[in-house]
């Protein structure tokens, strides 16, 4: 998706792996927690120089933009070296990010950083299915999406040539995205099998039986097919709604209006079906061929569904405060909240906080937040981190709703690593954070063992239809409930 980041340190990750995208960054969290590590730089990015992010605080906000979309087109690739991206490569990378040793279970599929925390306190891997490789390009307006919708079409036909198990999902987001797309295309390529590295690492690392559970993110998006195992997405999950991207408002009109656009509304190829969401859906053939693995190599197979990408968020952080008083934490009652990679499991844990995910900054995250606190008992402390895209988007949820969600803290509420009057434009953030994290919560726990496998179905069973996630699998006496939930951008 967005940020301002730098090529991930020590990662040896092929040169088509954006450090900025939701599944590197959350592959490189858990994998840091894993090893017991945490993340200095968001998401496990190279940490910048605080001193030199203060500096671009000081700097007027257009000036600030330019250096996002500069920082971001050092993470894209070349034009010419888009038919070298290969699938095994971009799954070897993920698979040797994790220590080589025995897990309980794995995760696999959809990304969400609510998923993250939980296999975090599971102690076990996810492999993702969906990864991001931005491409270089000039002289498309980001609100001309018609252009980049060709330029997908010249480029993708040899990528997919070269990786018969992906399928592409060409994005283009003129709203939050409106910065990075200036210089680059968006490809999201979704695995349509787990592949032979996936597959080996299961079976070399798994306990024999052991349960994979499928996270199964089904939200769709409007889209315009191109050819075979090739869609453009225009638009995506945020502060604007599908509608808004295809047909326009005046929230469009304003937001146009306010960054000096010769448009007021977007004129993108006209979408003939609905697929997964390119960023956050599962692809169907993927889970189709998990289970048939799974019934081949004796494991079980386990789903998680859910409609939204932070639907998981009450689960998890409910879980993890009834798991701490289960290990006699009385006194971990804070609300740690992170936004799409501006998040660190290790630091939840050490400090028994309670962590909830938001996908964004935007006004439905904002709405699931405060419907999470109206419905669970109050929180002492609320420490709230918030993502910095960098631009004013359709939606996004002011400071002043941020801190009434603060307020609903009993003893205290406060942003971490962020600087409200820079929202959404201090940088600082993404350095900072673990630091401050630090610093900002004295309280310290030994980090815990692996959750086991009994001790999260007992809580599943104890909360019955409680949350908007069905759990399915054979001998599971609660199914759960897609349902409850505000309408979601």
């Amino acid at each position: 998706m967005k940020s301002m980041t730098m090529r991930a340190w020590g990662s040896h990750a092929p040169r088509f792996v954006a450090g900025f995208d939701s599944a590197s960054a959350m592959v490189r969290l858990l994998s840091r927690y894993l090893k017991g590590k945490d993340s200095p730089g968001l998401g496990g990015m190279a940490p910048a120089s605080e001193t030199f992010a203060r500096f671009t605080n000081t700097l007027p906000p257009r000036v600030r933009e330019q250096l996002f979309i500069i920082s971001g087109w050092g993470e894209a690739i070349p034009e010419s070296k888009a038919p070298e991206i290969r699938s095994e490569e971009l799954s070897r990378w993920v698979v040797n990010s994790y220590p080589a040793r025995p897990y309980q279970s794995a995760m696999i599929g959809s990304s969400s950083g609510a998923m993250i925390h939980l296999a975090a306190a599971l102690g076990i891997p996810w492999l993702p299915q969906t990864q991001f490789v931005p491409v270089r390009r000039r002289g498309v307006h980001p609100d001309e999406p018609v252009e980049d919708f060709e330029f997908g079409k010249r480029v993708a036909p040899q990528i997919l040539e070269n990786n018969s198990d992906l399928q592409l999902h060409h994005m283009h987001d003129p709203n939050q995205d409106r910065l990075m797309v200036q210089l680059m295309t968006y490809f999201r390529f979704k695995k349509l099998r787990l592949g032979p590295t996936y597959e080996q690492f299961l079976k070399d690392n798994l306990e024999p039986g052991a349960p994979i559970y499928v996270v199964n993110c089904r939200r769709r998006w409007p889209v315009t097919r191109v050819s075979d195992r090739h869609y453009f997405q225009f638009g995506a999950l945020g502060g604007a709604t599908a509608e808004e991207f295809h047909h326009g408002s005046e929230r469009v009109e304003e937001y146009l209006e306010r960054y000096g656009s010769h448009r007021r509304r977007w004129d993108p190829p006209e979408p003939d079906c609905e697929m997964p969401e390119a960023e956050w859906g599962l692809e169907e053939s993927f889970l189709e061929d998990a289970r048939r693995f799974a019934h081949e190599n004796g494991f079980e197979l386990r789903e998680m569904v859910f409609d939204e990408p932070e639907h998981l968020s009450p689960l998890v952080a409910d879980l993890h405060r009834w798991w701490y008083r289960e290990r006699g934490m009385v006194h971990a009652n804070r609300l740690m909240v992170g936004s799409f990679i501006a998040m660190e499991p290790y630091w939840a844990l050490r400090t028994g906080s309670v962590p909830f995910w938001l996908k964004f900054m935007m006004e439905p995250s904002a709405e699931w937040l405060e419907h999470y606190l109206d419905n669970t008992e109050p929180y002492d402390e609320i420490y709230l981190t918030l993502f910095q895209s960098g631009v004013d988007p359709v939606g996004l949820a002011s400071i002043d709703q941020w801190k009434e969600l603060l307020k609903r803290a009993r003893k205290s509420g406060q942003f971490l690593a962020t600087e409200p009057d820079k929202h959404p434009r201090d940088f600082g953030v993404f350095p900072r954070l673990t630091q401050h994290t630090r610093d900002t919560i004295p309280a310290r726990y030994p980090l815990p063992g692996p959750m086991p496998l009994a001790t999260f179905q007992r809580f599943l069973e104890q909360s019955g239809d409680r949350y908007p996630v069905s759990w399915q699998w054979p001998g599971l006496p609660v199914t759960g409930a897609i349902a409850d939930k505000p309408p979601a951008g």
